[in-house]
């Protein structure tokens, strides 16, 4: 029995250190608090200088100085106003790490003292305010403190990291832009590319982890629907291109409750019309702007080519000289997040973070221009980290009060926590595919 009980011990002891030994590195909480401080300043002045898709100019500076100044090789203008950033540590698997340098034409209203005050010109001349209301100052300061970390710990992982710093995300034309300028021929070709997006409706600390079709397709749709104009006291001399107009928004719908099936999720928005100048005149032509959401190739087929049948058969039935014009204006695939990427990831944050705080969840119907790196089949993997005060999360769930969204000129993360967490979460998944 002696001689068992010593056996016993022995493979228990032998178990528990080639665990140990297997066992991939962390970053503790204390590495990620000493950076902190620092992190903090650079979100707060990201925060309130935000720039648009396609103007980062400032900020894509900020990140490449950043990149240069912890011994990363860094290209700038790859794209546009793109960086990349190379951190060569020895043999290994090439990661990429992504993050966002635009901000959106919203004028905050959080009344947070940190608050943007930058107005500027749009593309098409009119003023407008700037904020970073989808949390881009959050991706970049996060991401920079996890380029700390990678690179003040290279004793315990090994191979390549690239940052890459995407413009014009808002834009859906950043990373085709990047990819389109040699970002799989210049540098480094990924084994896997990786990204992180905060989420408004969930709270600070909480990851949630997304298993193949994790975001929408997306198409931006303009419908230009061509009248006679004339006097608004006399319709009967005219072909009134506000009222086909209108019909075309209502029949719309008609795709989404009557030509899909309800259990393939869809949607169609009129997000924007601009016709006319005056009560009493019909102008001479309307302009339609839609967004189009779908998960399915089929269903997105379907709907693309319903549109243009509905926009055609209301003209015709209003009698219009002239068919409309349908112009597809952006458009965007839906992300899929790779199974055996996802799986790796998602047991090292639950190991990291604990199982209640790494949520299993659906697809998010917001679309995503990450899904461009998937070319020629890359492993790619977005996982999503709460943005809410915990306590104000709990309100919100008591009391039905819906929280701003992202895009809400009043957005504004919970920063501390989750700055904290997207680090935690960056350098887990890192270390779990670079770990020695």
């Amino acid at each position: 029995m002696r001689r068992i009980a010593v056996l016993a011990t022995f493979f228990l002891l032998f178990a528990s250190t080639l665990a140990i030994a297997q066992a991939k590195p962390q970053v503790n909480a204390g590495e990620i608090d000493a950076i902190y401080p620092d992190i903090e300043k650079i979100y707060l002045d990201l925060h309130q200088s935000p720039e648009l898709s396609g103007q980062e100019v400032q900020t894509a500076r900020k990140m490449a100085e950043h990149l240069r100044a912890l011994g990363f090789e860094v290209t700038t203008g790859v794209g546009g106003t793109g960086v990349v950033g190379v951190l060569r540590n020895g043999p290994g698997p090439v990661v990429a790490l992504r993050t966002e340098l635009d901000a959106l034409p919203v004028e905050e209203k959080t009344g947070l003292p940190y608050a943007s005050k930058v107005r500027v010109r749009n593309a098409g001349g009119q003023e407008v305010g700037v904020m970073h209301a989808c949390g881009h100052d959050v991706h970049m300061s996060s991401w920079l403190g996890t380029a700390r970390l990678m690179s003040a710990n290279r004793g315990r992982w090994s191979g390549t990291l690239i940052m890459l710093g995407q413009p014009a995300e808002e834009a859906v034309g950043g990373a085709i832009a990047m990819l389109h300028d040699g970002l799989y021929t210049r540098f480094p070709k990924p084994d896997y590319v990786l990204a992180v997006h905060d989420d408004a409706a969930t709270p600070a600390g909480v990851v949630n982890v997304v298993s193949g079709v994790a975001s929408s397709n997306a198409d931006s749709v303009n419908i230009t629907i061509y009248g006679r104009g004339g006097h608004g006291a006399v319709p009967q001399n005219t072909i009134d291109p506000v009222v086909i107009a209108a019909r075309v928004v209502l029949t719309l719908q008609t795709l989404i409750s009557r030509e899909k099936s309800p259990f393939a999720p869809a949607v169609i928005t009129v997000g924007a019309i601009h016709g006319g100048t005056k009560n009493n005149i019909i102008p001479d032509e309307v302009k339609l702007q839609l967004t189009v959401r779908s998960y399915d190739a089929e269903v997105r087929r379907r709907l693309l080519d319903g549109i243009r049948r509905v926009a055609r058969a209301e003209a015709e039935a209003g009698g219009a000289e002239k068919p409309p014009l349908v112009e597809i204006a952006e458009s965007v695939g839906s992300i899929h997040n790779d199974p055996a990427l996802v799986a790796r990831v998602r047991a090292a944050l639950r190991a990291r973070l604990g199982e209640a705080n790494v949520h299993d969840v659906g697809p998010m119907q917001a679309s995503e221009d990450f899904s461009e790196y998937e070319t020629g089949g890359m492993p790619v993997m977005m996982f999503f980290v709460g943005a809410v005060n915990p306590a104000t999360f709990a309100d919100a769930q008591k009391t039905g009060r819906v929280l701003p969204p992202l895009h809400s000129s009043l957005f504004a993360p919970d920063r501390e926590p989750t700055i904290k967490t997207a680090i935690t979460a960056e350098v887990t998944a890192l270390l779990e595919l670079m770990g020695k």
